[in-house]
C-alpha cells in the first residue's frame, strides 16, 4: 500500500463541482426513471410503500435469490470468511455472515420486497446446472446467456419482453441499444428476451497490452550505444517475420501530445526487418540486441522519435507491430542484469498460470499481434465479416498460423516459463519481484501493482494497441491498422426469472421484473455501481464520458484500499454487493484506477477518439466486419441440442478455468496431433471432422433470423 493516499489528491484535482444527481423521496415507483436520492438505511429499516400503480405486488414479497457473481465472496449476502465476527463498513453500519450486502440492503428497502438467499456460489454456469431440476424452489436465477436462453424456449424461464411496456426503463435503454437488443433476444419469431444483460461497462475497450515501460526506457532511449557490463545470450531465432521485409507501410498515430493525427511511415527499404535482421545475425549477446533494435528504429522511422526510442512502444505517437515486440522480448530476456540485477527476465505472461480462464488470455493477445478476428467474441469464436455473414475463428488456417508464431516464441524462451511448463515458478509474484514483462489484461486491477509492487521509478502500464494487417473488406491486401475485438458488450452471464419458481404468484412475478427495471434506471445504475449514497461523497460530481458522476467518499476510497488492495471489483462484489450484474458504470473503478494506469489507457482513450484504433461497434456497421457479434443467437431447442453435441468443438476450444483449450496447447507445445500438422489441415479438421462446418450453419440461420429481426425494430 505504498503510495494510494496520494491518489486522493491527484483524482480530487479533476473532480469537477456540477449538479449534484438528486431528486424525488424514496420510493419504489419503478417507472420513475429520474435518479431519485439513495437511502443509507442499514438493514432492518422499515422499506418505503409498495409502488401505487404499474408493476404492483405486495409490500415485503419474498424472492428467493439464486443470484451472484462466481464464489460465495460474490453474492447478495455476506459469506463467512469475509465478514467474519462482523464488518464494519464506510457507512458506519457492522454486517454479519448471511445479511445483505449494503447495496441489497438498499435494493430491499427500495422497492419494499425481502430477498432469501438461495445462491450456492458457484459460477454462473455451475449454479444454473445446480437448480435446472429445482427451478421451482428459486424466482430468480444466475446462469450464461445461452443457458437461460435454451432453457427459456424449453419453457422454463419467464420472457420478460412480454412486460417491456411495464419495465420503461429497461425497455428505454433497449431501444437506444438495438445491438444490446438482438445480443439478448432468444427468439426473432416472438422477440422473446429470458434473462436481464450484465455490462461490465460498455462500449469501452475491456483488455489490453501492459508492460514494464521503465524497462522499455531504460534499454531504448539515450544518445549513443547501450552498454552494459554484462547480458545474456538471445535463444536461437525460431520466430519469422509477420510484417514487410520490404517497401514502405504508412500508420496514422496520435501525435505526442495527443493534440491531433499524423502519419508515420515505417521504411523497411532502407532498415529491413528487424526480426529479419536478428534472425540473419542469430544468436547474439543481448547488448548487440538493443542496439541493432535503437538502429532499426532509427532507420525505419527516420528519427521520427528520436533519442525517445521508448515512443514507440509506450508512447501516445506509438507504432509498435508484433515483429518489433519480438525483437523488444528479444532484448528484455536478454538483458535482466541491466533491468533487475537477476539472470532471468521472463517476457509474456498470464496472470495465473493454473486457470484456464485466464490463459486463454495469450491467444486472446495473439489475434490482435496478428490481425485475427473471433479470439475475443462474445460469442463461442464468431464474428461478423465484411460479407455479413459469420465465420468461425477455429475454422480459419490464419487462427493456427498465428498459434504457430506464438510457439516459434514459446520456443525462444519469450513466454513465461510458469505459462508453458505449469512449474510451480508463479506468475503472480513475477511483477513484485521484478521478474515480468508484460501481459494482456484489464488496465484498473493490474495497474493497481504500481502501488502495490513496484518502487518507485517503476512503471507497468498499458501500452498501446499493436499494428497488424487486418483484413476488414475494404481491400484485398489487408490495412495495417490498429484494431481491438476487446470490446465491451453484454456478458455472457445474466440473470433469468424461473417460470416455476414465481408460477401463478403475480406478486412474485412483479418484483422480479420491478428489480430488473430499476437496475436499469438513472438511480438503479448508480447504486448497482457505488453501492448506496452513504459511499459517495455529498455535494460532487465529476464528467466521466461527458455525464456527472458521482465521487466516491473518501472514506470508501480509504476502505477500497485497506480490504481489497484498490481492486475496485473485488472491493465492490466482495463489500459493496454491486457489480454483481445489470449495468455497471465505469466511473467508480476509474476513479480507483492508479495514476500510471490512468496515463495508458488515456493515450489507448485519445487513440479510440481521434480514429486510430478502430473497434467493433455496438450497431449494424455500414460495413458489417465492424459490427460485433451477438452475445446470444436466436437458435431453436433442437438447434442447440444439435450444437451441444459437437462435444469436439465444445471440449477442445474450452475457455472455463478447469477447461482444456486446443489454441493454448498448439501456442505450447506445437501441433501433436497426428491428424493435424499444420494449419491449413487443423482449420479443415475442424470444419469436417468436428462438425465445424454444421456448426456454423446453424449460427449463420440464426444470424439471419437476427437480420430479418432488426429490420422490424428500425
Amino acid at each position: 500500500m505504498k503510495k494510494y493516499k496520494s491518489l486522493i489528491a491527484v483524482f480530487l484535482a479533476i473532480v469537477m463541482t456540477a449538479a449534484l444527481l438528486s431528486g424525488c423521496g424514496p420510493s419504489v415507483q419503478v417507472q420513475q426513471s429520474d435518479p431519485p436520492a439513495q437511502s443509507s438505511a442499514p438493514a432492518g429499516t422499515e422499506p418505503s410503500e409498495a409502488p401505487a400503480q404499474g408493476l404492483s405486488y405486495a409490500p415485503g414479497t419474498k424472492l428467493r435469490m439464486a443470484t451472484g457473481y462466481n464464489s460465495a465472496k460474490t453474492g447478495l449476502f455476506f459469506d463467512a470468511e469475509t465478514a467474519g465476527d462482523g464488518i464494519k463498513l464506510a457507512d458506519g453500519n457492522t454486517y454479519h455472515t448471511g445479511e445483505l450486502k449494503p447495496t441489497w440492503v438498499e435494493v430491499q428497502n427500495k422497492l419494499n420486497v425481502v430477498f432469501e438467499n438461495q445462491y450456492q456460489g458457484n459460477s454462473a454456469s455451475k449454479e444454473f446446472d445446480f437448480w435446472k431440476e429445482r427451478l421451482n424452489e428459486v424466482d430468480m436465477v444466475s446462469g450464461t446467456a445461452t443457458k437461460l436462453t435454451e432453457n427459456g424456449e424449453a419453457g422454463n424461464m419467464v420472457n420478460i419482453a412480454e412486460y417491456l411496456d411495464l419495465m420503461p426503463n429497461f425497455k428505454a435503454y433497449l431501444d437506444a441499444n438495438p445491438i444490446v437488443r438482438l445480443s439478448i433476444t432468444g427468439n426473432t419469431d416472438t422477440g422473446a428476451i429470458y434473462f436481464s444483460p450484465y455490462f461490465d461497462g460498455v462500449d469501452d475497450i475491456e483488455r489490453m497490452p501492459l508492460m514494464r515501460t521503465d524497462w522499455v526506457e531504460k534499454l531504448l532511449n539515450g544518445e549513443g550505444e547501450f552498454t552494459a557490463d554484462a547480458s545474456n545470450k538471445t535463444a536461437a531465432p525460431s520466430y519469422q517475420p509477420y510484417m514487410p521485409t520490404s517497401g514502405k507501410v504508412e500508420i496514422d498515430v496520435v501525435k505526442a501530445d495527443g493534440s491531433g493525427v499524423e502519419k508515420v511511415t515505417k521504411d523497411y527499404d532502407t532498415a529491413g526487418n528487424i526480426v529479419d535482421k536478428m534472425n540473419a545475425a542469430g544468436s547474439m549477446d543481448g547488448v548487440a540486441a538493443v542496439n541493432m533494435l535503437r538502429t532499426y528504429i532509427d532507420e525505419a522511422y527516420g528519427g521520427y522519435y528520436g533519442t525517445d526510442r521508448a515512443d514507440l512502444f509506450v508512447g501516445q505517437n506509438a507504432a509498435w507491430d508484433a515483429d518489433e515486440l519480438v525483437a523488444l522480448l528479444r532484448c528484455v530476456v536478454a538483458n535482466p542484469q541491466t533491468l533487475n540485477g537477476t539472470n532471468t527476465i521472463q517476457g509474456l505472461f498470464t496472470r495465473e498460470d493454473n486457470n484456464n480462464q485466464r490463459r486463454v488470455d495469450m491467444f486472446r493477445f495473439a489475434g490482435t499481434l496478428f490481425g485475427v478476428r473471433g479470439l475475443e467474441s462474445r460469442q463461442d469464436y464468431l464474428y461478423v465479416g465484411s460479407d455479413n455473414a459469420l465465420h468461425d475463428a477455429r475454422q480459419e488456417k490464419e487462427t493456427y498460423e498465428a498459434m504457430e508464431r506464438m510457439h516459434a516464441m514459446v520456443e525462444e524462451g519469450l513466454i513465461s516459463k510458469a505459462f508453458v511448463d505449469g512449474s510451480e515458478e508463479s506468475s503472480k509474484t513475477y511483477l513484485e519481484n521484478d521478474l515480468g514483462f508484460m501481459h494482456y489484461d484489464y488496465n484498473q486491477t493490474q495497474t493497481l501493482m504500481n502501488a502495490t509492487a513496484l518502487q518507485d521509478g517503476e512503471k507497468y502500464m498499458a501500452a498501446m494497441v499493436p499494428v497488424a494487417r487486418w483484413y476488414d473488406g475494404s481491400s484485398e491486401d489487408g490495412v495495417y491498422m490498429r484494431f481491438t475485438e476487446s470490446w465491451r458488450s453484454v456478458k455472457t452471464d445474466g440473470w433469468g426469472i424461473s417460470k416455476a419458481g414465481v408460477g401463478s404468484d403475480t406478486d412474485k412475478l412483479n418484483a422480479c421484473l420491478a428489480l430488473i427495471d430499476f437496475a436499469y434506471s438513472q438511480e438503479g445504475q448508480i447504486l448497482m455501481s457505488y453501492g448506496p449514497d452513504a459511499f459517495i461523497k455529498t455535494g460532487e460530481t465529476f464528467l466521466f464520458n461527458g455525464k456527472a458522476m458521482p465521487v466516491i467518499a473518501d472514506a470508501t476510497y480509504e476502505e477500497l484500499w485497506d480490504k481489497a488492495g484498490g481492486n475496485y471489483t473485488n472491493y465492490a462484489r466482495f463489500y459493496l454487493g454491486s457489480t454483481l450484474s445489470f449495468l455497471k458504470s465505469q466511473a467508480f473503478e476509474y476513479q480507483c484506477t492508479h495514476e500510471v494506469g490512468k496515463e495508458g489507457a488515456g493515450y489507448i482513450s485519445t487513440a479510440i477518439g481521434l480514429g486510430t484504433i478502430k473497434h467493433p461497434e455496438l450497431g449494424m456497421a455500414s460495413n458489417p466486419w465492424y459490427t460485433i457479434v451477438p452475445t446470444v443467437l436466436p437458435t431453436t431447442k433442437v438447434e442447440n441440442d444439435t450444437v451441444n453435441g459437437y462435444t469436439e468443438l465444445t471440449d477442445r476450444f474450452n475457455q472455463q478455468k478447469d477447461g482444456d483449450n486446443m489454441l493454448l496447447n498448439i501456442v505450447v507445445s506445437g501441433y501433436t496431433d497426428a491428424a493435424m500438422q499444420d494449419a491449413a489441415g487443423t482449420a479443415d479438421n475442424v470444419a469436417n471432422n468436428w462438425s465445424g462446418k454444421q456448426y456454423l450453419a446453424i449460427k449463420q440461420g440464426a444470424w439471419e433470423k437476427d437480420l430479418a429481426y432488426f429490420e422490424t425494430l428500425k
